[in-house]
């Protein structure tokens, strides 16, 4: 791993519009990902395809504006911006309705990509952004020709999906990150005899060859499977806002703390931390500085 270094980081993915019943906000996984790295001290490239329209005008705006590089963003008149019609419930839990086809689904392969990717020092991807045949062929090419850290962030949106698809996609991965419903229905399919968490985590890592394996438990925090060993956080108590985006921003900063060498103990609780956090804001990308998050923690800035 990196150790005292500005990390190279590449998104590929979804950029949308998130639509509430009373606003909505730029988000997407991938894009809250590359947010939230650049925004605890990463370089982020944005792989990602808009229309061109006031809504993909506005998108690359805000993430040009928010220091992610916005180069490898494509835009074209056959598709319009992604959109998704998102549902709240009275615990803060979101629903999803994704409009399809949008743009993103439409992503190309561009030349040079390949190196820049594997010049980097991860790369981040998702199972919706392989919903659509197009840009499920860019990132299998991707994939498959970059020489790069990899880390899958496996996000189940049916009808959207194929466990066949994401057995792939696992097996192409360096780091699966997962929620603990996700764990339980893969592990089914992938015909584990077990019933403990930790021994279908086990039983993933050893059947997909990934060392590193993070599942996700809401409020009650995650697991961290990391070379052989495992690591906890129980979460941290907060009101929920909402949870969109929360474990976007988990993500990402847990593979900042460990590409910088972290332990990972310390990597977990600090992910743990930010998820939080953004749970009890509104909205995927709340601007959260080191000493929220340090004084969240109750240690000293």
């Amino acid at each position: 791993m990196t150790k005292n270094k500005k990390i190279k980081a590449f998104s590929f993915g979804e950029v949308l519009w998130d639509v509430f019943p009373t606003h909505k906000k730029i988000g997407g996984a991938p894009l809250n990902v590359a947010l939230r790295m650049q925004s605890l001290g990463a370089d982020v490239a944005m792989i990602s395809k808009v229309g061109l329209d006031e809504d993909g005008e506005a998108i690359v705006t805000f993430v040009k504006e928010n220091g992610v590089n916005t180069n490898y963003i494509q835009a074209g008149a056959d598709y319009k911006t992604g959109v998704v019609h998102v549902m709240v419930n009275e615990k803060g839990n979101a629903s999803y309705d994704i409009l399809y086809p949008s743009a993103w689904d439409k992503i190309k392969a561009e030349d040079g990509l390949v190196h820049q990717i594997s010049d980097s020092d991860v790369f981040v991807f998702g199972s919706l952004s392989a919903r659509d045949e197009d840009s499920r062929a860019t990132l299998m090419h991707l994939l498959e020709n970059s020489s790069t850290y990899k880390v899958f962030d496996v996000n189940l949106r049916a009808p959207y999906y194929t466990f066949e698809l994401i057995s792939h996609l696992m097996h192409e991965a360096d780091f699966v990150k997962l929620n603990d419903e996700e764990l339980l229905e893969i592990s089914q399919k992938m015909g584990s005899p077990y019933h403990s968490f930790e021994q279908n985590i086990k039983f993933i890592a050893k059947e997909t060859n990934t060392k590193h394996i993070c599942v996700t438990k809401g409020a009650f925090g995650a697991v961290l499977y990391y070379n052989d060993k495992f690591y906890y956080n129980s979460g941290y108590f907060i009101k929920v806002m909402d949870t969109v985006g929360a474990g976007d921003s988990f993500l990402a900063s847990l593979l900042i703390k460990l590409l910088n060498g972290k332990s990972p103990q310390k990597a977990l609780n600090f992910a743990c931390a930010v998820g939080a956090l953004v749970a009890g804001s509104e909205g995927a990308n709340p601007a959260l500085t080191k000493k929220d998050i340090s004084k969240f923690m109750m240690l000293k800035s």
